[in-house]
């Protein structure tokens, strides 16, 4: 991948249902949500938003990789941070501190996952209750098994991906 300063990111299905992640030139597998793309994303219908979508910074596992390079801010996890996915809560799609008693997602996860995870705009400003939380490009889990709504790649394609993506990047789905 000689592409640096990438500004935009494509989803889109491939042929036999799997997801594509164009990059400039390369393409790149990744996985998706179950029920595919959805113009009317909503809590827990295991749909990938449709649409444009800033990537807003993220997180990743310093006690496990290094992040270097990248022009996205990405802040070490720490094992209290949590997610909230509770429709109604005040919280509902911001970050938490956990313990959380309201529904939320753990960022600290042992399935590897989480080791870097990037916050799409989805549902951000404004923000709509029900309107799908946790909408993040992470990591996939071995052998790209679906989503639950979010983008996911491999390890080492997303190692080679971060420092060529452009500060102001951004994701177009479907």
């Amino acid at each position: 991948m000689a592409v640096t300063g990438l500004r935009v990111l494509r989803v889109a299905k491939a042929l036999g249902g799997a997801a594509r992640l164009a990059a400039g030139q390369v393409v790149l597998r990744c996985a998706i949500g179950p029920a595919g793309f959805s113009a009317r994303k909503r809590e827990g219908d295991g749909a990938t938003p449709l649409g444009r979508f800033a990537l807003l910074g993220g997180f990743f596992r310093a006690d496990r990789l290094r992040v270097e390079g990248s022009s996205i801010k990405l802040r070490p996890l720490r094992k209290n941070d949590g997610w909230c996915d509770a429709p109604g809560h005040a919280s509902y799609n911001r970050p938490v501190r956990l313990p959380f008693a309201a529904s939320h997602e753990p960022m600290w996860r042992e399935d590897g996952v989480y080791e870097v995870v990037i916050l799409l705009s989805h549902n951000q400003r404004p923000r709509i209750q029900n309107g799908g939380s946790a909408i993040f490009f992470h990591l996939a889990r071995d052998g790209f098994p679906p989503t639950a709504g979010c983008i996911a790649i491999s390890l080492a394609d997303m190692r080679r991906l971060l420092p060529r993506l452009a500060r102001n990047c951004w994701m177009r789905i479907g």
